[in-house]
């Protein structure tokens, strides 16, 4: 078969193979740059010094999976402990929080925050007891002054008119808790 006149089929025996021309093609051997598995050497780099870096990588990565390991090992053992002690997760966060909290109570920040809210608490305590007192003294003198006690007595002085000078429902006005006869329809609710 030749190259220009090959067919593409995909069910053939023969696929995948190359043809005969492409062996004429250079392949680089040792250190190619595509080739993953022998990267190029960095300059000033011998090949004894690259092969004893790959050696202590190699140790290198095999201590961190051992460490790893252990790790995972002493992690299962503390969690072991830990429950035989009674110490569930939700304890231990209750204990953080608690543990927290006390550290913010007492760090510095936390003692000067609070002595000034307090100051300000009681300044602004003392700021509304004066305001009240001025507000009821201001009430106590308008109830003394002639203007106020003249206008109760024109309220005092309308109600007795509205309501009526006699009490119990006297003058044909009925009391509200009304006692006697009273025609169907004023027994309506509205």
């Amino acid at each position: 078969m030749e190259p220009a006149g090959q067919d593409i089929n995909l069910n053939s025996p023969n696929k995948g193979l190359l043809a005969d021309t492409m062996t004429d093609v250079p392949v680089d051997v040792g250190g190619a740059a595509g080739d993953p598995m022998n990267p190029p050497l960095p300059e000033g780099l011998t090949e004894a010094e690259a092969e004893e870096l790959k050696n202590e990588l190699c140790k290198v990565e095999e201590e961190i999976s051992t460490l790893r390991q252990v790790l995972a090992a002493k992690e299962r053992h503390a969690w072991d402990l830990k429950k035989k002690l009674g110490q569930t997760p939700l304890n231990q966060l209750k204990q953080n929080f608690t543990k927290g909290l006390h550290d913010v109570q007492m760090s510095n920040a936390y003692k000067k925050t609070s002595e000034t809210l307090s100051q300000a608490g009681q300044k602004t305590s003392a700021a509304l007891s004066t305001v009240g007192t001025a507000i009821t003294r201001k009430l106590g003198d308008m109830r003394n002054s002639q203007t106020f006690k003249s206008f109760e007595d024109r309220v005092g002085s309308l109600k007795s008119k509205v309501v009526g000078g006699t009490q119990n429902g006297a003058d044909g006005l009925q009391s509200p808790t009304g006692s006697g006869e009273k025609s169907p329809q004023d027994n309506a609710p509205f």
